[in-house]
């Protein structure tokens, strides 16, 4: 239902507007959850070019830094569709494979998150929705942006100890 309602937010609200509501939104939510504690569930997938880059998304809101794509799992949602529906809508890409990474157990304003990540490869190029991401590059694994966050690195790295990292 929430997606519904951000969908629907995003097509009847002026960009600017829609990105100052995310910020409050994102704000809210953290606290929230960081009061409540309860679980959560999402998904993040690791894009890597042909030439093995890796994709970074910067969103509107929250954290400044790079960041793998991704979001929120809907109660009832397979997480692979919703990584899926994340980054088509965000970025406007649609592998046409995607393979599960792992499922990750880590804290995500302070409470306890399911994190599904995936991989995939895309020789396309992203197209940031200018409303939750604003930015979206590749960067060679040697060279990735610093300093990353602590879950984007813990995920990055759970990607390399796979094996899936080279291709």
């Amino acid at each position: 239902m929430l997606h519904l309602i951000e969908r629907m937010a995003g097509r009847l609200l002026p960009a600017w507007l829609h990105r100052a509501l995310l910020g409050i939104a994102f704000s809210l939510r953290h606290r929230w959850r960081r009061l409540r504690g309860a679980p959560l569930e999402g998904c993040a997938l690791v894009i890597t070019n042909p030439a093995g880059d890796v994709l970074l998304v910067r969103h509107s809101y929250g954290p400044r830094g790079w960041m793998l794509p991704g979001g929120g799992v809907a109660t009832g949602e397979d997480p692979q569709a919703a990584i899926r529906r994340e980054i088509a809508e965000e970025l406007g890409l649609s592998p046409a494979r995607i393979e599960k990474v792992a499922v990750i157990e880590e804290r995500v304003s302070g409470s306890p998150h399911r994190a599904h990540l995936f991989t995939a490869m895309s020789d396309a190029r992203p197209r940031p929705d200018g409303r939750e991401v604003i930015a979206a590059r590749f960067f060679p694994t040697h060279s990735l942006p610093e300093p990353l966050g602590p879950v984007t690195a813990a995920r990055i790295a759970r990607w390399r100890e796979s094996g899936k990292a080279s291709g």
